[in-house]
């Protein structure tokens, strides 16, 4: 599924920072490379509140899966662009609430799948599996995650931090769109994606110093881009707000991150 552990090792860019190597290295993790580090830390210093910014990703990752599993009733997960394995995964929260729940992760980067077996754990009553493929080839995803998902029941589709790296807004849009066609009623869209903000103009710093230097490079969307990714769907609430602040039914009074994010039913 993954290729020989040499293959894998061969495709892994040591010389370059790697984005999922340095948000690992900002929430703390041990799956980063000096490259990465000095990077993170170049980062930081334009933007300080990085760090923040990671974790409410991951906040926002845990309240809507946890949402889904217990409200929503959802039992079945694809995570496209997981990126490396941390605290609190799609599996392990999604089956601390409902252990038969059935969990597909996504990635085509090398050191993710370095990192796969911890990711391939869970409930004896569930499963977890694991992809090595691009968001872009939707077909390939779908036909494979269908050995282990039922398409017939309703899908919580995790997209956290991924489109960004989808540059043409057309492209990025179609291909959320295709994967929630796949999908029936009563499926969920979980997405999060960088903004673009005047109020914030150290994140595009940032973001540009990112881009110059690491790899792959990300795509900043308005606020007002990232909600058109959930047209057609029930946007539950909040809407579309800084990830620090996503909670079913309410908008906590902390303050915004550049990272936004949303959750959609489909009717």
């Amino acid at each position: 599924m993954y290729g020989t552990a040499e293959d894998v090792h061969l495709r892994i860019d040591t010389s370059k920072p790697h984005t999922a190597r340095v948000w690992n290295y900002w929430l703390g993790g041990r799956d980063n490379y000096e490259v990465d580090r000095e990077t993170g830390d170049q980062i930081r210093a334009l933007h300080p509140g990085i760090g923040e910014y990671a974790r409410a990703d991951r906040r926002f990752l845990r309240e809507a899966v946890t949402y889904l599993a217990r409200e929503a009733g959802i039992r079945q997960f694809l995570d496209i662009g997981t990126g490396l394995p941390t605290a609190d995964n799609t599996h392990e929260v999604a089956q601390r609430v409902a252990p038969e729940s059935r969990v597909v992760y996504v990635d085509n980067d090398p050191i993710v799948l370095v990192h796969a077996q911890a990711l391939l754990t869970g409930t004896g009553k569930g499963s977890t599996h694991y992809l090595d493929c691009d968001l872009r080839d939707v077909g390939a995803i779908l036909e494979r995650a269908a050995e282990t998902l039922d398409f017939g029941e309703p899908v919580g589709l995790i997209l956290l931090g991924v489109v960004i790296f989808i540059e043409d807004d057309e492209e990025a849009h179609g291909i959320v769109r295709q994967l929630l066609d796949a999908l029936p009623s009563g499926s969920h869209l979980v997405l999060s994606h960088t903004i673009s903000s005047p109020g914030m103009p150290d994140v595009d710093d940032a973001v540009a110093f990112w881009n110059a230097n690491g790899t792959p490079k990300l795509t900043q969307r308005t606020p007002e881009q990232i909600e058109r990714y959930f047209d057609g769907l029930e946007l539950l609430e909040p809407g579309v707000v800084s990830c620090s602040r996503w909670q079913p039914g309410s908008s906590l009074g902390v303050p915004d991150v550049a990272m936004f994010g949303g959750v959609g039913r489909k009717p």
